[in-house]
Order: C-alpha cells, then structure tokens, then sequence
C-alpha cells in the first residue's frame, strides 16, 4: 500500500475527488416494487403513469380521474370532476409539477394540464377552478386538427372517415421532458407532445407521427389558466420551438406514451397497433436523442418537414425500412434509471378500471425489448 504521506497533494485531490464521486454515483437509490396496483375505480382505463422518485410517489391517469399513490401502493390523494381526456403524463423534476395531455375534441381545446402534485393529498380533490390543476392551450395541435384539407367550408369532427384534420391530426396524446431533438446532453429540457392520429386507411399522409417541442420554462406565468369547461380557454404559446416527423407508418391514435430515458438517451414512443397491411405495424419505437433532424420529402404528403430517423434498434421491415418491437407500451411507460421501467397493464371489469404496473429493465433485444423484474430493485 502507498502511504499518504508520500502522495503529491495534487494528486492526493485528484484520488479523494474519484473516490467522492464513486461513492455518490452508487449511493443507495430509492427501491422499486415489482409490482403495483391502482383501482378498481369508476372512470377511463388508464392511460398514463408519472413517478416522483425524490417524494417518492406514482400518478396514474385513468382519463377522467388522475390519482396519487406512494410507492407502495397506498392512495395518498385523486383528482376528479373533469369531462376531457386526459392521457400521458410527465413529472417535471425541475418544478415538481405534473404534466399532461388534455383533450376536449368537441370544443376545439387541446391542452396541456399543469398539476401542482405536491397538493394532491385528498381522495375527490375537484379540477375544474383549482389554483391545483392549471391548463395551457395549444393552438398549433388546433389548426391541424381543424384543417379543411378538401376545402368544402366544413370541420367533419371528431371522425376518421374524412379527408381533413391534417397529418391526421385527432388531437394529442404522448409527453414527455427530454433535450431539444438532435442532443444528448442538452442544457434544457423542452417539454415534446406527440400527436394523435386517425388510424384511416384510405389515406397516405397519415402515416408519420407528429412531435412539437416547446421551451415550458415560462408557461406558469405566461398561459396557464384555470379549468373551466363552460368555457374554455385558449391561452397558450402562438408557436413551437420545433415540429418533427418521425416515419413510422400509420398507427391506431398515434403516439400514446412517450418517454425520453436518459440512461439509453433514447426517446421510447408506445403505439396501438396499426392496421394498414402495407406496414409492419410495431408498437413500439425509438428515436436517438442525437439523431440529426433533417429538413426531407416526406413520404405520402406534398410537402417537407424536419424528419427524424427511428433507431437503428429492434425488429426491421425489409419492404419498408421501418424499425421497432412488438411491446405493449400504450397505457403508462416511465424511466427510472439504470435501464429500469415501470410499465402499466391495463385491466377491466364490469364498468371498472384498474391498472398493473410492472417493474422492467430494457435489454433492447428484437424481441424482447424488456425483460420484467420479479424482485424489488434498488
């Protein structure tokens, strides 16, 4: 053994700081159940799951009811008394709000809910005029989904079976917090929405999946608003800061879990299986977080877009070119590091819903994307 004494101070730093930093980077992290459960409950199947890892909480989103549990299990809070949709959610670990899609087809309003989580600690918490649960609008998902492609005057509604809503456009689903599209390691975390899409087969400018990235940093003070659905508001950013095309060929209502996983430094998007018989029709995707987004053709529509090339990862379709896996990972996707997963299995019974949550580690393999976890991890 080398003495102390006999170490350069320079260098006896530099061994202290390796050590420090070892000891931080396998400090004993926060232990995952192998399994958890959420319900029965009286509302939509769940759609969404968000975990809290500092305050150790997961949230569930069953669409017309979001709920808060520890990570054990036990109900801490819900939220209720909303008609609209609420789908994919994300925690933002920089202000420790919760965030996710809301739709309200009928009235034109695509939103984004801000939900202060750290005051969810009732069952029947109500949504609608609660300084708890705020919304902002998005007004370019809007303009897609209302286009009048066929320019007959008419907005046909919440219906596949029409030329319009543009790309296909049927609202929003996927969100997630990941770098701006082409980094790593970016120094800011820009909130990415992904579009739905109307699964029409008679149609080929449907066939890409639709993702806008917005700088939310400001969003609190500048848009957020309220719920009311009586009348709804239409305060939100005139623009994104950034649209992208990912060509993965027409799915069942487009992206519906989105999840950017800083350990694989992959963005994860989980799909409804598609019916067109021309594609592969994955339900699962990948896009590397430093894939160069281009300005290209794309496929089945007369015009250009900045498009993103899926991983060269997973099972490929020789005819196509597409890449993916078999997975289900529609109803609740979220990373928790070092490779691990929780992902959501949704169950029903007699009018009732309830929600499975398995704890998975990502191998990547074709087929076997995730293997599951059968003992608590640390």
């Amino acid at each position: 053994m080398i003495s102390v004494m006999l170490l350069p101070l320079r260098l006896l730093i530099l061994l202290i700081g390796v050590a420090v930093s070892f000891t931080s980077l396998h400090a004993e992290p926060r232990t995952f159940q192998p399994i958890l459960k959420s319900g029965p409950w009286k509302a939509g199947h769940v759609q969404g799951i968000a975990v809290d890892q500092k305050g150790g909480f997961i949230y569930y989103s069953f669409t017309t009811l979001l709920v808060k549990t520890d990570l054990r299990g036990k109900l801490i809070g819900t939220i209720e008394g909303f008609t609209g949709h609420l789908g994919d959610l994300v925690f933002n670990e920089e202000d420790r709000r919760l965030y996710g899609s809301l739709e309200y087809k009928e009235q034109q309003a695509f939103y984004i809910a801000i939900i202060d989580a750290d005051r969810i600690d009732a069952v029947g918490m109500k949504a609608q005029h609660s300084t708890i649960f705020k919304t902002v609008y998005l007004p370019e998902v809007v303009m897609d989904y209302t286009a009048d492609l066929n320019g007959d005057g008419r907005f046909d509604g919440n219906t596949a079976d029409t030329p319009d809503h543009r790309y296909g456009c049927s609202g929003i689903d996927g969100v997630s917090f990941g770098p701006r599209f082409g980094q790593k390691n970016g120094s800011k975390n820009f909130l990415t929405v992904v579009y739905g899409i109307y699964a029409n087969t008679s149609r080929t400018d449907n066939d890409h999946q639709v993702l806008l990235q917005y700088d939310a940093t400001n969003w609190m003070t500048d848009f957020a608003q309220t719920l009311d659905e009586s009348a709804p508001h239409r305060n939100g950013p005139a623009r994104t800061d950034g649209k992208y095309f990912v060509y993965t060929g027409n799915t069942t209502y487009g992206v519906q879990n989105l999840a950017y996983d800083s350990y694989t430094k992959l963005w994860l998007m989980g799909v409804y299986k598609g019916v067109k018989p021309s594609f592969p029709n994955y339900t699962l995707f990948a896009v590397e977080a430093d894939a160069v987004p281009e300005m290209k053709d794309l496929i089945g529509l007369n015009e250009k877009g900045i498009l993103l090339p899926l991983a060269q990862k997973g099972l490929q379709d020789t005819a196509t070119g597409i890449r993916g896996w078999h997975q289900k990972a529609d109803v609740g996707m979220v990373p928790l590091g070092d490779g691990l997963f929780y992902l959501a299995v949704n169950h029903a019974d007699q009018g009732m819903q309830s929600a499975e949550i398995l704890l998975m580690r990502w191998t990547g393999d074709p087929a076997r994307p995730f293997e599951k976890l059968l003992k608590h991890s640390h």
